[in-house]
């Protein structure tokens, strides 16, 4: 799933064209394999391509916040944060629940378009980590960046079995379970961040100590 904090805030990181470059290109593959997922997972019957698009909705998150508030006051960050929790919170628990009535009502996905548009995002996330694969050894936000391309690739291959299983078994439960799994793993990932982001807000609004000092009576 998708890391709940990749984006890098430093402003020398943010000053860099190159890494700038790199994080609004792959802003754009993200939002768009969020968008490609979710319309092939509905229209295909797949909630494990719901449940995979949640990895790129959050990259796609990280990488905005990173672009758009990351230099601005912590109170900011966190509230952008905030938003970006709740929304994969709610995602999350949307395709748990789907999962759920298709475990009841559904019908076996089109295991074609599970493969293929898996296939499509597993291409994508090695873009974005080839891409990234250069900035690895700078600081940690970074690295971390790279780290969660990489590990995003689980999921695609994760739906890709799925599509196997679905076409061999003639059945739904392999795109089920892996649909489940990921979505707890996307509420569990937004719980993360809404409570990162609360301790972050409460940090912001407590008042800097106070360096004056009262003079003592009787010393002067």
């Amino acid at each position: 799933m998708a890391c709940t904090s990749c984006a890098s805030d430093k402003a020398g990181t943010l000053n860099d064209p190159k890494w700038r470059r790199a994080l609004w290109i792959a802003l754009a593959i993200n939002g768009g394999m969020f968008a490609i997922e979710i319309v092939a997972g509905i229209t295909g019957g797949s909630k494990a391509l719901q449940a995979d698009a949640l990895d790129f909705f959050g990259d796609a998150a990280n990488y905005a916040i990173s672009l758009g508030v990351a230099g601005m006051a912590i109170a900011w960050r966190a509230r952008a944060a905030m938003l970006k929790g709740a929304t994969l919170a709610l995602l999350g628990l949307y395709v748990l629940l789907a999962a759920g009535w298709g475990a009841l009502h559904g019908a076996v996905p089109h295991a074609e378009v599970m493969g293929v548009v898996g296939i499509a995002a597993l291409i994508a996330n090695v873009v974005v980590a080839v891409m990234l694969y250069r900035f690895r050894s700078g600081d940690a936000n970074m690295r971390s960046v790279w780290i969660c391309s990489r590990n995003d690739a689980i999921g695609n291959i994760a739906v890709v079995l799925a599509a196997g299983g679905v076409f061999g078994l003639n059945s739904a439960w392999p795109d089920l379970v892996v649909a489940a799994l990921m979505a707890v793993l996307g509420l569990s990932g937004g719980f993360q961040i809404m409570r990162q982001a609360r301790a972050e807000l409460r940090y912001a609004s407590t008042p800097a100590p106070s360096t004056y000092r009262q003079p003592l009576h009787g010393v002067r």
